[in-house]
C-alpha cells in the first residue's frame, strides 16, 4: 500500500495487489487537486486518450469542515464513470466494476441521495409540480430529464458500489480491510501490511482551493459585471463559471461555485458584503460553495425560480442531513417569475428555462439609463442548438410545448446584450459557440471549458481573467463610504447624524494585503473602520487566525482605555479602512454614550472576538448586540450549572465545568468553552444535558434570541450540538 498527500484534509491510497485507488477525502474542487498531483493523467489507448485515478472513494465522517463541504464525489464519480470510462460500454476502463464508496451509513445515504439530485435534480412529476409549475410543462420537464437520461432514472446504488462501515472492521475487498479508529480516523489493512487515514481539518483550518488566484482590487461600480470564473469542473488553472453583478454599490453572486469565498477574498470582498446570491442551478461547479455562503452574520438573499430551488435544496439537505426547512433559515428567499422580468430594488433579472439534466435557467439581467436598458446575459448550462433541436423538434414524443420551446429559447439565447456570458463546454448538456456566431451582443464572453480557444472560437468571443471588470454604468457617488456610514450607524445607532458625519470625514485609505495594521503590542493611535476586504486576527501562543470581516472595528478598546494589544491585526485583502483618531473616537463616544458602558462592551466584544464561536466573519455591529445582552453569574465549587427558562448559550469565562448527559461524563469545560447550544438548536438533542463546576467559576450568558438569526453562530451550534450528542452516545 502507498498513502500519499493530496491537500489537506485528503489522501490518496494505492492498493494494488486488490487493484483498489482510493480518493479519502471528496473537498470541493477534490479533482482538480488530483489533477494537479498527477494522479489523474491521460494514456493512450485503442478509444485514444483516457484517464487514470481513482476508483474508490472513503468519505469523511462529517458532512461539513472548515465551512466548506467534505463530501462532494459528483466531479470524482463523472471522472471515474467518463474520463476513465468505467461506465461507458466496451470502453477499455469498464471492466465491470462498479465505484467502490465506503463510509458511515449516514454518509453513504446522504451521498446516495445527493448524487441523484445531481444527477436528475426533482425526480418525478409531481415534485416538479409542487413548485408551482402547470401539469403540461412539469411533464415536458421530465420528457427532457428522461431525454438526458436515455430515457431511464437509475438509482445510485445501481451504478455504485456502496459499502457502510460502522464501528467493525469489514473487508471492502478480499484481502483488504479497513476500520474506523475515531472519527475521521481509519486503518486500512492489507494481509501484510497497515496504515492510517486522518481525514480531520486543524480547529480553524479549511479545506484548500486547487487555484491561487492573485489579488484584485474591484470597484462599486453603479452596473457593472465582474468576472470571477471562466472554467469549468476540469479546469485546473481557473475557478468554475460564475459572475459577479455591483449595482448602485451592492455586491451580486451568480452561482456558488467550489471554493467561493477564497474567489472573494481574493477580490477583497468579505462574505459579509454579499446582498444576494442568483443561481443557475445546482451542479457542483455552481453550488458546491454555498454553504460557506451562510457564514455569514446576516442572511444573503436567495434569487432563483422555486423549480430551480426546489432541487438545489434536496440536494444540499441529503449531502448535509439537515432538513429542508433549514434552508429558510440560513437565506433570505426571494422567488423569480419564469420568463418575466423581475424588479429586485431597480436591478431586473429574467430568468428563461434552459435544457440540463437537472432544473436550469439562464439569467438576463438589465438596468434603466441614459438611451435605454443596459444589460447583461449570463447563460451557463445550456444545450447546444444540434441538441435543443434533436430533443424538442425531433423526438417522436415531442408537443406542441417543446415545439414552442425550442422557438422561445432559441430567441431568448440570441438576444443581443451588452455583455453576454456563454457556456461553450460542448457535448450533450453544454452550448457551442458556433451558434453564437450571428448573435449581435457588444462583448461576448466565452465560458465553461478547461481548454484553449479555437482560431474559429476566438473570431466568435472574449476571453475573461479573473478579477476582469466590464463596467455598464460608471458609479459618480462614492459607494464605499456610504458602506461605512451604515456600519457605523448600525453600531451608533442613537448617535446624532452630525456626530457620525464628523467620523465619517475622517481619512479613508487602502490597505495592501499582507499589511500588519495593529501589531501585537504597539500602542496604537488610530481607531480603523474596515469597509470593504477581509482582514485577520493573530494571535500565535492561542493558535488564534480568525478571518474579520467589513464592518469590523480595530481598536476600539485601546480608544477607551482599555487593552487589545495582545492581539494582531492583518490584511488578508485589500482593504478599504476607514481611519479614525484615537482621541477623537474617544471624545465622540463620551458626547454620545456612557464610556465606562461603552469600555465593558467593548472589552466584552473582544472577549467574544477571541473564541472559535464568535471570531470569524461576524461584524462589530453584530458582535455590539450580544455583548449588550450578556450578563454574568458567578458559581461555587460543586454548584450545578442553572437551567433556564427560556434558550441560553453559556460562555465559561473563569474556572472549569464537568459537562455531563443523563449522568455521563462528556467532557471538561475551559474558559472559552460554550454549552447550552442544544436550547438554541431545533434537532432533538436539547435534553438531558447539565453542568457542575469543578471549581469557583465565573459564566457568561447570552439569550437566545440575541443569538438566532445569526447563521454562522446557528451553523456552529449546530454542528458542536452533533459532536455533543455523537460523543454522547458513543461506546
Amino acid at each position: 500500500m502507498e498513502k500519499l498527500f493530496v491537500t489537506s484534509g485528503v489522501y490518496y491510497v494505492s492498493v494494488p495487489e486488490v487493484g483498489l485507488r482510493i480518493l479519502c477525502g471528496c473537498p470541493p474542487d477534490v479533482v482538480k487537486h488530483l489533477m494537479k498531483r498527477g494522479l489523474i493523467s491521460q494514456k493512450s489507448s485503442s478509444h485514444g486518450f483516457i484517464e487514470t485515478g481513482p476508483n474508490a472513494i472513503l468519505l469523511s465522517d462529517v458532512s461539513v469542515q472548515g465551512g466548506k463541504l467534505s463530501n462532494l464525489a459528483e466531479f470524482p464519480i463523472l471522472q471515474m464513470f467518463y474520463r476513465q470510462g468505467m461506465i461507458i460500454p466496451d470502453h477499455p476502463g469498464n471492466t465491470g466494476a462498479k465505484p467502490l464508496v465506503i463510509g458511515h451509513t449516514d454518509q453513504v445515504r446522504a451521498l446516495s441521495e445527493y448524487l441523484f439530485r445531481g444527477t436528475y435534480g426533482l425526480a418525478n412529476q409531481q415534485e416538479v409540480e409542487d413548485t408551482g409549475v402547470d401539469p403540461d410543462f412539469a411533464a415536458e420537464v421530465i420528457r427532457i430529464k428522461l431525454a438526458f437520461a436515455y430515457n431511464k432514472i437509475r438509482k445510485s446504488d445501481e451504478l455504485l458500489e456502496l459499502v457502510p462501515l460502522q464501528s467493525k472492521k469489514i473487508e471492502a475487498r478480499p484481502g483488504f480491510w479497513i476500520s474506523r479508529l475515531s472519527e475521521n480516523v481509519f486503518r486500512l489493512e492489507t494481509e501484510d501490511q497497515t496504515l492510517e487515514v486522518n481525514l480531520n481539518l486543524e480547529n480553524g483550518h479549511s479545506y484548500e482551493p486547487p487555484v491561487k488566484l492573485d489579488y484584485h482590487r474591484i470597484s462599486r461600480e453603479y452596473f457593472s459585471i465582474v468576472h470571477i470564473g471562466e472554467g469549468d469542473g476540469w479546469d485546473t488553472q481557473r475557478p468554475c463559471m460564475s459572475s459577479i453583478i455591483t449595482f448602485q454599490g451592492k455586491i451580486y453572486l451568480i452561482d456558488t461555485g467550489p471554493n467561493i469565498i477564497d474567489s472573494l477574498t481574493s477580490l477583497g470582498i468579505s462574505v459579509n458584503e454579499v446582498d444576494g446570491i442568483f443561481h443557475t442551478h445546482a451542479h457542483d461547479d455552481h453550488f458546491a460553495g454555498l454553504t460557506t455562503m451562510i457564514r455569514t452574520d446576516h442572511k444573503v438573499k436567495h434569487y432563483a425560480t422555486p423549480l430551480v430551488r426546489a432541487g438545489l435544496i434536496k440536494k444540499l439537505c441529503a449531502i448535509t442531513g439537515l432538513p429542508e426547512s433549514n434552508f429558510e433559515n440560513s437565506f433570505e428567499i426571494y422567488d423569480l417569475k419564469q420568463d418575466s422580468w423581475n424588479d429586485i430594488d431597480g436591478l431586473e433579472v429574467m430568468p428563461v428555462f434552459s435544457l440540463h439534466p437537472v432544473e436550469t435557467t439562464v439569467l438576463f439581467f438589465r438596468t434603466l439609463w441614459d438611451g435605454g436598458y443596459k444589460t447583461y446575459g449570463h447563460l451557463a448550462d445550456i444545450a447546444s442548438e444540434k441538441v435543443l433541436y434533436s430533443m424538442l423538434m425531433e423526438a417522436k414524443n415531442r408537443t406542441k410545448l417543446s415545439e414552442d420551446l425550442y422557438r422561445s429559447l432559441n430567441r431568448a439565447l440570441l438576444t443581443p446584450m451588452d455583455i453576454k456570458k456563454i457556456d461553450i463546454g460542448g457535448g450533450m448538456i453544454h452550448g457551442e459557440a458556433k451558434d453564437f456566431v450571428h448573435d449581435r451582443s457588444k462583448k461576448i464572453v466565452l465560458a465553461h471549458v478547461s481548454r484553449d480557444l479555437t482560431t474559429q472560437e476566438k473570431e466568435i468571443g472574449s476571453n475573461a481573467s479573473f478579477g476582469q471588470e466590464d463596467i455598464l454604468i460608471a458609479a459618480q457617488q462614492d459607494y464605499v463610504r456610504r458602506a461605512a456610514a451604515g456600519y457605523l450607524s448600525r453600531y451608533f445607532p442613537h448617535a446624532k447624524s452630525h456626530e457620525l458625519q464628523m467620523l465619517l470625514n475622517c481619512p479613508s485609505r487602502v490597505v495592501n494585503p499582507g499589511f500588519i495594521i495593529q501589531k501585537k503590542g504597539h500602542i496604537p493611535s488610530t481607531v480603523y473602520l474596515i469597509i470593504t476586504g477581509v482582514a485577520e486576527l493573530v494571535r500565535a501562543e492561542s493558535h488564534l487566525d480568525y478571518m474579520l470581516s467589513a464592518g469590523t472595528i480595530i481598536g476600539e478598546l485601546d480608544a477607551l482605555g482599555g487593552d487589545s494589544t495582545e492581539f494582531t491585526y492583518r490584511a488578508r485583502s485589500y482593504l478599504n479602512v476607514l481611519e479614525i483618531p484615537m482621541e477623537l473616537y474617544r471624545q465622540f463616544i463620551q458626547r454620545n454614550s456612557d464610556l465606562g458602558r461603552v469600555r465593558q462592551i467593548a472589552s466584552d466584544m473582544l472577549l467574544l472576538q477571541s473564541t472559535r464561536l464568535f471570531g470569524e466573519l461576524v461584524s462589530s455591529p453584530v458582535l455590539h448586540g450580544i455583548a449588550r445582552a450578556m450578563n454574568r453569574i458567578e458559581l461555587d465549587e460543586g454548584q450545578e450549572v442553572p437551567a433556564f427558562h427560556e434558550p441560553q448559550l453559556m460562555m465559561l469565562e473563569k474556572g472549569s465545568v464537568a459537562l455531563k448527559r443523563e449522568g455521563r461524563m462528556i467532557e471538561t469545560l475551559l474558559p472559552g468553552a460554550f454549552f447550552g447550544e442544544s436550547s438554541l438548536v431545533q434537532k432533538g438533542c436539547q435534553d438531558g444535558y447539565s453542568g457542575l463546576c469543578q471549581e469557583p467559576c465565573r459564566l457568561i450568558t447570552m439569550p437566545g434570541q440575541a443569538i438566532r438569526g445569526i447563521p454562522i453562530l446557528e451553523w456552529k451550534l449546530m454542528d458542536l450540538c452533533e459532536k455533543r450528542l455523537k460523543q454522547s452516545l458513543s461506546d
